[in-house]
């Protein structure tokens, strides 16, 4: 069913320049929860989702493919909503991130997006540059980090930068 609902939103996502992230239908009985995910670089305006919600709302009714009563929640992912997928670090790129790492450790950074990889590499982890910025910019470095070594990414708040830019 979630996939039905994904090709009717689409269209609609495409027009606006969105990416789908998620559509879940939960809940049971007579009250259905349709839950859709949906973000783009630089975030998603509240416009954007009225949009989505409103236009779904209409393909639904139209195809009537959830019997009976059904709410519908359309959002964004919050910052806690984890980095995966080269999409994900190309449409986060310039952000700050949290990476933790499967070893225990974690490190905090500004997100220089996905390694590119070549064809003969479809098969190799994802990857990404992480601007690690410390006290002096001399000593700012880049690290590569291949999400095999990850636990989660999520997008996170950069303190120092918001107390210095306030």
């Amino acid at each position: 069913m979630e996939s039905e609902i994904e090709s009717l939103l689409q269209p609609i996502a495409d027009e606006l320049g969105l990416e789908i992230l998620k559509v879940s239908l939960g809940g049971g009985g007579r009250r259905q929860t349709l839950k859709v995910v949906v973000d783009k670089a630089g975030g998603v305006s509240a416009d954007s989702l009225t949009r989505i919600s409103r236009g779904l709302a209409l393909q639904m009714d139209a195809e009537d493919l959830i019997k009976g009563a059904y709410m519908l929640e359309v959002t964004s992912p919050g910052l806690d909503w984890p980095l995966q997928s080269e999409a994900d670090f190309r449409r986060h790129q310039g952000e700050w991130i949290k990476v933790s790492l499967i070893e225990g450790t974690s490190l905090e950074g500004r997100n220089l997006g996905p390694v590119e990889r070549s064809d003969d590499d479809s098969d190799a982890d994802v990857c990404f540059t992480l601007l690690i910025e410390e006290k002096k910019a001399k000593d700012n470095h880049e690290e590569v980090i291949s999400m095999a070594e990850v636990q989660k990414v999520v997008r996170s708040i950069n303190w120092s930068e918001v107390s210095r830019n306030s």
